[in-house]
């Protein structure tokens, strides 16, 4: 009798989620759509890494060493430099993930049979990704060797890369994790407390009584959003204390920079958050709605893996995932020391979210009070 009854109500559960519509589309459409887009998204092989030479050397070798990075999938030439004073600039700037360095006697050391350097500079802020990419220099640098060492009777590598790694100089993976969980731990906090908020409230039949009261939609949805700021930044900060004193990442920017890229996410956050609350008829579609959200939005921030490696059309998708920018404020204050004046490309699209998804939360909130 006991196992009739279980297969009742086991009969009973899956009737009542495949009769439903909506039912059957969370069950069958997300997952399929987080499988192509993690498939595509989430991968640690490079590809198209964008690097620049500065060449000071004028001879043969330093051309074929060139050439075999021009030829490799591996890599993409994005700028000749014509001064070292530009290597600085072109890191900091994001427009090239390592500068290759040749020196002014690399050919003739060769034909002297001399060992000779390169000098290979990488951003190491993103130290995966740095360690991936010096993996392929030493590749390319080693087909090079075994070229010249058979073309020319050596017996030892004829050129040595000499790796330096800027804002990371040992490449620590904490000084890259840690600042990310920052923003993905707060991100997390924030779209649970403002997600239920209004689902809450419905499920718990306490919705209607809100609508007796003298407060108005906005005073309504500015309350569900306050608990969601002061628990994500109390949680932010307590993690970024900790980052500091106990893990000791370098912390080498501006506080007020940090705080309004932290103010601006959990505006973009919250309005996600309560965006998918008011849409929810219970707890349980709030938690499912965060849920889908909250997994895609880490796959494509460039937490773990870099966005430039990404298909085209998955990053054209990050553009609207706050905690891509989020992460990016993160990193360049603690290991960079950016300030207020280089991150306003990032608090641009933050408050553009932001206000996006709160008008969004406030027409969803408001249909459901008619």
């Amino acid at each position: 009798m006991a196992w009739y009854r279980i297969r009742a109500l086991v009969v009973k559960e899956f009737l009542a989620l495949l009769r439903n519509k909506a039912s059957r589309m969370v069950l069958i459409g997300p997952p399929l759509i987080q499988l192509v887009v993690f498939g595509y998204a989430a991968t640690f092989n490079l590809h198209h890494v964008p690097i620049a030479v500065y060449n000071e050397d004028r001879g043969g070798a330093s051309r074929q060493l060139i050439a075999r990075f021009q030829g490799s999938r591996y890599f993409s030439l994005v700028g000749m430099l014509t001064s070292g004073r530009r290597i600085a600039n072109i890191i900091s700037d994001k427009e090239a993930l390592m500068v290759l360095r040749i020196g002014p006697h690399f050919s003739r050391d060769l034909e002297l049979h001399r060992t000779a350097r390169i000098e290979v500079l990488v951003d190491g802020r993103n130290s995966n990704t740095g360690l991936l990419a010096l993996n392929d220099v030493d590749t390319v640098v080693q087909s090079f060797n075994a070229h010249w060492a058979a073309t020319h009777g050596w017996q030892t590598a004829p050129a040595v890369p000499i790796m330096r790694a800027w804002f990371n100089p040992d490449l620590r993976s904490r000084w890259f994790i840690i600042p990310g969980i920052v923003g993905l731990l707060t991100l997390v906090v924030a779209m649970l407390v403002s997600g239920l908020s209004v689902a809450r409230e419905r499920e718990a039949g306490t919705f209607d009584q809100l609508l007796v009261t003298p407060l108005g939609p906005w005073e309504i949805l500015l309350g569900k959003a306050l608990p969601g700021f002061l628990i994500g930044g109390l949680e932010a900060t307590l993690i970024i204390v900790v980052a500091i004193s106990w893990f000791r990442v370098p912390f080498m920017g501006s506080v007020l920079a940090l705080y309004l890229g932290l103010a601006l996410f959990l505006l973009a956050a919250i309005g996600v958050g309560l965006a998918i609350s008011s849409a929810s008829a219970t707890q349980q579609q709030g938690l499912l709605g965060v849920f889908l959200f909250l997994v895609p939005a880490v796959i494509l921030s460039g937490f773990a893996t870099p966005i430039a490696n990404m298909p085209p059309l998955v990053q054209y998708l990050t553009y609207l995932n706050p905690l891509r920018y989020f992460l990016i404020i993160l990193r360049g204050v603690f290991l960079q020391g950016d300030g207020v004046a280089i991150l306003w490309t990032q608090y641009l699209p933050l408050i553009g979210i932001g206000l996006a998804t709160m008008t969004l939360a406030m027409q969803l909130f408001r249909r459901r009070l008619t």
